[in-house]
């Protein structure tokens, strides 16, 4: 089993405005996708980010080779809770799911 840094050409997360945060998987081929789409869950991403998985939202972008994720901050931006002020350290675990 391969971890999805490995497979995939970029994971990236960053903020989608102060309460919201993305997830984005850049594949790269179409084999690759099928293989992201297949294992990436929402219920994955909810496990490995802390949240929900009712609340996150999820886009298939077949022509792009793109799997898009997105979900509430677990603390709005620039808050005394908030450790991540642009959202990017998430990407670092989503990278590590097994696919």
């Amino acid at each position: 089993m391969s971890k999805l840094s490995d497979i995939a050409v970029k994971v990236r997360s960053k903020n989608a405005g102060p309460f919201w945060l993305t997830v984005d998987i850049f594949c790269g081929t179409p084999e690759v996708f099928s293989q992201v789409c297949a294992s990436v869950t929402s219920a994955r991403i909810a496990e490995v980010l802390k949240a929900d998985p009712a609340v996150v939202d999820r886009y298939e972008m077949a022509s792009l080779n793109v799997l898009k994720l997105s979900l509430p901050r677990p603390a709005i931006q620039g808050t005394r809770e908030d450790r991540d002020m642009h959202g990017a350290s998430f990407a670092a675990l989503v990278a590590e799911l097994d696919v």
